[in-house]
C-alpha cells in the first residue's frame, strides 16, 4: 500500500509561519484552529545560542492511535494512500466523546473548532489537492523549500530515512510518516 508523508528540512525553516497561513487561509479555518503548528525551540546562554524550528501537522501514521480511540469511527484511513481523515459529520464533539482521539496523540496535534461541543479538526493532506496530483498548500507556499510531501517510500529514497528533528521524538509503534534533515545543537554550540 502506497503510504503518503511529510519531509521537514529543518536546516531551512526560518520560522515565517507561510505553511501555518497557508493551510489556514485554504482551508478557512476560524480563529485559534491552526491544522500545521510552528514550534520555537531556544537554547543556550549567549553567546552560544541555538534557534530551530519545527513546523508539524498531523503525521498520518501508519498505526494511528487517534483512529483506534475515536468511539464513532469518525477518523479513517484512505487505503489508497495511507492519509488520515476526519469525517465531522460523523463526530460527536469534544464533550460527548471526552476528546479520546486528542488523548492520544502523542504530538498534541489533534484540535477541536470553536463552539459548543466542537469537532475535531486537523490536516487532511490537502487530498483534494493530492487527487488532482498537486501538492499540499503547505508545501507549495513555503518560500524556503523546507517541506516536501509523496510517498514515504519516495521521500526515503529521496531525503534518507531520519525521523527524529529538535522538538520531535519518533514513535516505533504509530509510525510517524514524517522524515526530517534535522537541524543539530552540536553544530551550533
Amino acid at each position: 500500500m502506497k503510504q503518503m508523508g511529510f519531509y521537514f528540512d529543518q536546516t531551512r525553516c526560518t520560522g515565517c509561519f507561510t505553511c501555518s497561513v497557508a493551510c489556514k487561509d485554504w482551508n478557512n479555518l476560524p480563529i485559534g484552529v491552526n491544522w500545521r503548528k510552528i514550534k520555537i525551540i531556544e537554547n543556550g546562554i549567549f553567546p552560544k545560542l541555538f534557534l530551530a524550528y519545527l513546523s508539524s501537522t498531523c503525521n498520518h501514521c501508519t498505526n494511528p492511535p487517534c483512529l483506534k480511540a475515536c468511539p464513532v469511527e469518525a477518523i479513517t484511513k484512505r487505503a489508497s494512500d495511507g492519509v488520515v481523515i476526519v469525517n465531522s459529520n460523523k463526530c460527536i464533539g469534544k464533550e460527548d466523546c471526552g476528546a479520546k482521539c486528542l488523548k492520544v496523540c502523542p504530538w498534541d496535534i489533534l484540535q477541536f473548532g470553536n463552539g459548543e461541543n466542537p469537532k475535531m479538526e486537523k490536516c487532511n493532506f490537502c487530498f483534494e489537492r493530492l487527487d488532482q496530483g498537486k501538492q499540499p498548500i503547505c508545501v507549495e507556499a513555503c518560500p524556503m523549500y523546507a517541506l516536501d510531501s509523496g510517498d514515504l517510500e519516495e521521500l526515503n529514497k529521496k531525503y534518507g530515512n531520519v525521523v527524529e528533528a529538535e522538538g520531535f521524538k519518533y514513535s516505533k509503534d504509530i509510525k510517524p510518516c514524517v522524515i526530517f534533515k534535522p537541524k543539530l545543537k552540536k553544530l551550533q554550540l
